[in-house]
C-alpha cells in the first residue's frame, strides 16, 4: 500500500509561518509533477501549488508570494513553506501527484490560522 505522509501542520496566528513536509514514494517522486492540495469544510479540494520534475512551479493566485513549494530529491520529500498565513488558509493540506492518476490520499496536515 502506497502511503503519502504529511506533517508540519498546526495552529498559528495570522501573519505566522509553517512548513509542511510530505514523504513521497520514490516511484511517484521521480516520475511526475507533484502538488499540494487543501480541503476546507464546505469547499472543494483545490490545488495550491505544484512543481515539475525539473523544478518549475505554479501557484494558486491567492497564495502567490506567500507560499513556496520545493522538493528534496535526495530524500524524496516535498515541502510547502507558508508565510504570512491568513485565516482563509485554514484547511487540511495533502500532497499527491499534481494533475492525474492520484495515489491514495494520506491523512493530511491540519493548518489552522487564527485571526
Amino acid at each position: 500500500q502506497v502511503v503519502l505522509v504529511e506533517s508540519g501542520g498546526g495552529l498559528v496566528q495570522a501573519g505566522g509561518s509553517l512548513r509542511l513536509s510530505c514523504v513521497v514514494p520514490p516511484g511517484l517522486f521521480s516520475s511526475r509533477p507533484l502538488g499540494w492540495f487543501r480541503s476546507a469544510p464546505g469547499k472543494q479540494r483545490e490545488l495550491v501549488a505544484d512543481i515539475s520534475i525539473d523544478g518549475t512551479t505554479n501557484y494558486l493566485d491567492s497564495v502567490k508570494g506567500r507560499f513556496t513549494i520545493s522538493r528534496d530529491n535526495s530524500k524524496n520529500v516535498l515541502y510547502l513553506q507558508m508565510n504570512n498565513l491568513k485565516p482563509e488558509d485554514t484547511a487540511t493540506y495533502r500532497c499527491n501527484a499534481a494533475h492525474s492518476l492520484f495515489y491514495p490520499w494520506g491523512k493530511g496536515a491540519l493548518v489552522t490560522v487564527s485571526a
